[in-house]
């Protein structure tokens, strides 16, 4: 017999060997599939984002079909349709989803704020912090580098005069953004909500002046035209109570420094 018809052979023998004892581990080491979960992670939009609260789809996949009370409207990126096919598969009621959108808590864009030095590095809000937190004078607002903007999965960031801005009209909810800022200037809110504060400095009204010409004086303005009492100050910043503010927009129209933004939030769901 010739050396190569015998090297075939041999090798023909190993591969058939080995492919038996592969489908004989197979058999036996087989781990038993959940129908239930798999049926309901086809449901999640596989964003893998974390927003419900699990390690990605997966994890609330196994949570539903193994945990029993595990809310079905937690995906939020999924919104009602993901809730339902849940619980229909689940065989349960479907619960509604409260529709969420990022947003970015400050305003100190290239034409606002002041800077302490010319930054020269890499091109990361993370990085950038690390400076002396970073190069505005402002160190509690957007470092407008780009971090959230790379992050997001549905482009819904962009950063336009030096500072981030969130298209609502784009956005999931899914809090990838929020979690990436080292500012931690991202906010997940009900869509539904009117007025926001956009800025994030407590320092007093002449402190934040000198560093930014569109931060929050502290000067109560707001709290007092609310007729609903739905505004307070919290060291030195204005912060909305949601559970008695009606979307009248005074507070945003009274505001010296348009520090309080008024404005259709509705997420990527409503379109």
């Amino acid at each position: 017999m010739s050396p190569i018809l015998l090297a075939i052979i041999v090798v023909t023998v190993i591969g058939v060997i080995c492919a038996a004892v592969l489908a004989i581990a197979s058999h036996f080491m087989s781990v038993p599939v959940n129908e239930t979960e798999v049926k309901v992670r086809e449901c999640l939009p596989g964003a893998n984002c974390g927003a419900c609260g699990f390690t990605g789809c997966d994890g609330y996949a196994k949570a539903l079909a193994e945990v029993p009370g595990t809310k079905t409207n937690l995906c939020v990126p999924g919104a009602d349709a993901v809730a339902q096919k849940i619980a229909d598969v689940l065989g349960v009621e479907a619960e509604d989803v409260i529709e969420q959108v990022a947003f970015v808590h400050c305003s100190g864009d290239c034409y606002n704020r002041r800077e302490r030095y010319s930054y020269e590095g890499i091109e990361s809000c993370a990085a950038a912090q690390m400076l002396y937190g970073g190069s505005r004078m402002c160190t509690q607002g957007c470092i407008g580098l780009g971090d959230c903007q790379r992050a997001c999965p549905k482009g819904a960031i962009c950063i336009e005069n030096g500072i981030a801005h969130v298209d609502t009209r784009k956005c999931i909810g899914c809090g990838v953004c929020a979690k990436t800022c080292p500012n931690h200037l991202i906010e997940l809110f009900p869509d539904v909500r009117r007025a926001v504060v956009v800025c994030s400095n407590h320092e007093k009204g002449a402190v934040v002046r000198g560093k930014c010409t569109a931060g929050c004086l502290g000067c109560g303005l707001c709290v007092r035209n609310c007729e609903q009492g739905a505004i307070r100050l919290e060291n030195n910043l204005a912060v909305i109570d949601y559970d008695k503010c009606v979307s009248c927009g005074k507070c945003a129209e009274k505001c010296p420094v348009k520090a309080i933004k008024f404005a259709d939030f509705s997420g990527s769901h409503r379109f």
